[in-house]
């Protein structure tokens, strides 16, 4: 089969390179997957750059999220079946060894979804929402729990009526949009294009701010709500923006600490005077997987996806994702 790999120390896309690997052969309590298509996390984008905290140390397939369909299954699989369209989940932990964690992770250090067919435990892989192509399929894993964990999983479930405030467009973003918009909340956005405000309150947000022209965002955001602040605050920028994260946030307000795009140094005391949380966000379990599927089954939820490349421009699409001249999710067909 034909895969991508990262080769041990790898620093640029320019590293990857396109190798033949054998078919794998599903196990008891195992499934192979023939991937159909792998979308591109900013996670990869630092695995491949080297500037994750797991570092490569052997040749690794990239990506962590992907889907495709069942075409092995193995001694003991009794949920899937031959046909069967699946998304992996983020982890893929052995179901007899140790709980979920870093070292779980596919993409990075376990092999990802950038190959034509894929090993995974029964309990890795999840049915897609009905009607998803393996496209759609391919934005759910890494991207789609993690907002949903943010929104859902840690601290108060936001509830109708609450201000949710989501930072920038890419896929963990959007989905937050999107999901907040079908709980009923009101959405703020932020970006750092005038071009993407007018497509950011197509898909529902009440209020757009360009952080470039804002620099004082956070106090735009208690503009924009009267004083009130966002309930929750889907924060992807990192160290760099978690000050103002605080700053905007609403009394007894959380903030679901996800991403590492920035660095900076910031001050718990505007959170302790607010009453508020800040939780520590990596991805989320099957069981989140599953809550959020049945979620986008109700209310008919589709992925924003921005461009789809073929499998043989993968680099391209790596490039294309690094340029933030996008809103969602880049796609690999496969």
């Amino acid at each position: 089969m034909k895969a991508y790999v990262m080769p041990p120390g790898c620093k640029s896309v320019d590293d990857l390179k396109q190798v033949e690997r054998p078919n794998p052969k599903a196990g008891p309590g195992q499934v192979v997957v023939g991937v159909r298509a792998a979308s591109i996390n900013y996670r990869d984008q630092a695995a491949v750059t080297g500037n994750y905290f797991q570092k490569v140390e052997k040749d690794t397939i990239p990506l962590s999220d992907g889907a495709g369909e069942v075409i092995e299954v193995g001694e003991g699989v009794v949920g899937l079946k031959v046909g069967d369209k699946v998304a992996g989940t983020f982890s893929q932990p052995d179901p007899n060894g140790p709980a979920n964690g870093p070292n779980m992770s596919m993409g990075l250090p376990l092999d990802g979804m950038l190959a034509e067919k894929v090993l995974m435990w029964e309990v890795g892989a999840i049915k897609l929402p009905e009607g998803y192509s393996y496209e759609e399929g391919a934005c759910l894993p890494c991207a789609g729990v993690t907002a949903w964990n943010c929104l859902f999983g840690v601290g108060k479930p936001v509830k109708p009526g609450d201000i949710v405030l989501v930072l920038g467009t890419g896929g963990v973003s959007i989905w937050g949009l999107q999901f907040s918009k079908a709980a009923g909340c009101r959405v703020v956005a932020t970006t750092s294009r005038d071009s993407k405000a007018q497509r950011l309150q197509a898909l529902g947000a009440s209020d757009v701010i360009n952080y470039k022209t804002h620099e004082d965002w956070d106090q735009e955001v208690m503009r924009v709500t009267s004083g009130h602040g966002a309930d929750c605050v889907v924060e992807v920028g990192g160290a760099g923006t978690l000050q103002r994260s605080y700053n905007a946030l609403a009394r007894d307000g959380k903030v679901g600490l996800i991403g590492v795009l920035t660095q900076g140094v910031s001050n718990p005391h505007s959170l302790m005077m607010k009453g508020g949380n800040l939780h520590g966000i990596f991805v989320g379990g099957r069981d989140l997987f599953e809550q959020m599927n049945a979620a986008i089954n109700a209310n008919g939820i589709k992925p924003v996806i921005d461009k789809v490349f073929a499998f043989d421009q993968a680099k391209d699409a790596f490039g294309h994702a690094a340029s933030g001249d996008f809103i969602g999710k880049v796609v690999i067909a496969i």
